[in-house]
């Protein structure tokens, strides 16, 4: 790997652990939380935590999962692995209500008069009128119920404080004004809490540069073409047996292969608390 690009590793590396220091020392650890998907980002994310963790003796924060309802199983299997291999207690959320709902079975019709009470009113928040939907992990109201209920849930449960997420300014136009501590008001089934991201700083590029050069783990499921993983339904190969990393990262748009609905929606989306 070129000099030039091994320094700006370097230099990417200290600065988040420099922004994951600054939360140690505001917080406690049991009030910390880190997402994570499987995913290249939130790997690099995790594996930078758990080294300022090592470093400064501190105690590994909870580390958390969500369980889409639609995932792919090498990233189940991925998740299982590392989180042994690391010594992860990894905590799987799910919104379990939805689930029962739908008979568990993507394509079911949920009629929300079956949904308790919060999901109910989360539908409600999200300006949702209609007495049924279909689910779908990727749709409107199947991601904020699979995804950002269950996130805020664990916050409110948990008294936690601050949420490490493992958001990059390069990867969705949504994304690219974030500040490395972003505070959260609390409000109406939003808990308060500021959301830590290390790693906005590094590009797709510098990712696959950290993984080579520290030799971290990432998903079977890049090997073969996918450069960002969601939904199992819903995320597309981008080059056909060519891995992530040897793709032309630099002139062609990242998730693509992401179902682009949601995309379009990401905005509306993250002011309801979704990462």
């Amino acid at each position: 790997m070129a000099e030039d690009r091994v320094k700006r590793n370097q230099e990417l590396i200290e600065k988040a652990k420099s922004v994951i220091r600054e939360a140690f020392g505001q917080v406690k650890s049991e009030e910390i939380a880190v997402t994570w998907t499987g995913g290249k980002d939130s790997t690099t994310n995790l594996w930078l935590v758990r080294q300022v963790c090592l470093e400064e003796n501190y105690d590994l924060p909870h580390v958390i999962t969500i369980d889409e309802g639609d995932a792919f199983p090498e990233i189940t299997d991925f998740l299982v692995c590392i989180s042994q291999k690391w010594h992860i207690d990894l905590k799987w959320l799910c919104n379990f209500d939805v689930l029962a709902a739908c008979l568990s079975h993507l394509g079911n019709t949920v009629q929300v008069n079956r949904l308790n009470e919060r999901n109910r009113e989360e539908l409600k928040r999200i300006d949702f009128t209609e007495d049924s939907f279909v689910f779908e992990a990727e749709s409107y109201a199947g991601n904020h119920l699979m995804k950002t209920v269950v996130l805020n849930q664990f916050i409110e449960e948990n008294n936690i404080k601050m949420v490490f997420t493992a958001v990059r300014r390069d990867e969705q136009p949504a994304r690219r004004k974030d500040q490395y501590f972003t505070h959260k008001e609390g409000g109406y089934l939003m808990p308060e809490h500021t959301r830590v991201t290390p790693i906005l700083d590094f590009m797709e590029r510098d990712i696959w540069d950290n993984i080579q050069l520290h030799q971290l783990p990432y998903c079977s499921l890049y090997e073969i073409g996918y450069r960002s993983l969601g939904a199992r339904t819903t995320s597309n190969v981008a080059e056909v047996g060519i891995p992530a990393w040897k793709q032309d990262l630099e002139n062609t748009v990242e998730r693509a292969g992401r179902r682009q609905d949601k995309e379009k929606a990401m905005e509306r989306l993250r002011n309801l608390g979704y990462m």
